[in-house]
């Protein structure tokens, strides 16, 4: 018996669309992280982008659970001495909606060139109006 691996003419990539509206920011993100990873797919190979591209709208509708919106700090660091920096994710939600389910994604692809890659086929949107209507995205229900 032979492992199998998908060749780029077996890879079919489609567009899906997400409506965050009350969903949960940590079971939405491991929805849409398996479905850019490819994982649901038969043609999944762990080295090989297999995935499908995903548009989620109404990011500023997201919900978290418990005290998280108080508790929960984002940092990030300028790479010079003392520059961490962190803010609350009521206020990342406040200001950028969008970083709130960019971050959760990230977090759960692999942290490689192929993580960078799947990254990009993400598309985060804070209101309900998305600019990738040629592309005739089809309704993904989670």
């Amino acid at each position: 018996m032979k492992t199998y691996v998908a060749k780029p003419e077996d890879i079919s990539r489609d567009w899906f669309v997400v409506d965050a509206t009350d969903l949960i920011l940590g079971r939405l993100a491991t929805q849409v992280a398996m479905r850019l990873r490819g994982k649901h797919k038969p043609v999944f190979t762990p080295h090989l982008d297999t995935g499908d591209f995903i548009i989620v709208v109404n990011a500023d509708k997201i919900r978290l659970t418990g005290r998280k919106m108080d508790q929960k700090i984002y940092y990030r660091h300028s790479g010079y001495p003392g520059g961490i920096t962190g803010v609350q994710a009521k206020h990342l939600k406040a200001s950028k909606p969008e970083e709130l389910l960019r971050a959760a994604v990230r977090g759960m692809l692999p942290k490689n060139t192929l993580g960078r890659q799947l990254i990009k086929k993400l598309k985060v949107y804070a209101g309900p109006e998305h600019p990738h209507k040629a592309q005739q995205p089809q309704a993904l229900a989670l």
